[in-house]
């Protein structure tokens, strides 16, 4: 549990230095639509839901935060929210594309695989990477465990939040 402490500590420090630009511009992009005529959708794959229910369920919920279920309810003054484990997951590609279309500016949450077809880092507005591409921790057989993908996507989207809360208090 030590090293684990240790690698999730690393890894929310290196998120913060290397992302809080992105960051602090997501926070900017989310509160245009909350300050305008927008809304905030969110859709997170698999267990990146757990932002989802977190913005949506939360103890401290996002302002005018829905979720995204049918992208005919979403136009150019929205703002949403997209997150997946990688960059190269192939159904949040398939909506950041229909995003793209729409001309509706998307937030990517998620680990930058590199490669050299479509990658959600190429087509949305901002994108932060959660830094975590494999687990974290070495076993005494070689392999790896402890993959903490949505532990990192809600340090961002607290850290988003905590942002964006900020801006909507000064606009008022």
């Amino acid at each position: 549990m030590k090293m684990f402490l240790t690698q999730v500590n690393g890894l929310f420090s290196r998120i913060y230095e290397k992302e809080q630009f992105s960051i602090e511009d997501s926070a900017r992009l989310l509160a245009q639509a909350a300050i305008g005529e927008g809304k905030i959708y969110i859709k997170g794959f698999n267990e990146m839901e757990a932002v989802t229910l977190e913005a949506l369920e939360g103890a401290e919920r996002l302002k005018g935060a829905l979720r995204l279920t049918k992208l005919d309810d979403v136009s150019d003054t929205d703002r949403v929210i997209l997150l997946s484990r990688f960059s190269n997951d192939a159904e949040a590609l398939a909506l950041a594309e229909k995003l793209e279309i729409k001309g509706v500016p998307f937030i990517s949450i998620c680990g930058d695989v590199k490669s050299d077809g479509n990658d959600l880092s190429k087509l949305t507005e901002i994108h932060i990477n959660t830094s975590l591409l494999k687990p974290m921790l070495p076993t005494e057989s070689g392999e790896r465990i402890c993959f903490p993908t949505s532990m990192a996507a809600l340090f961002i989207y607290h850290c988003i939040k905590l942002t964006f809360d900020e801006i909507i208090e000064e606009y008022k």
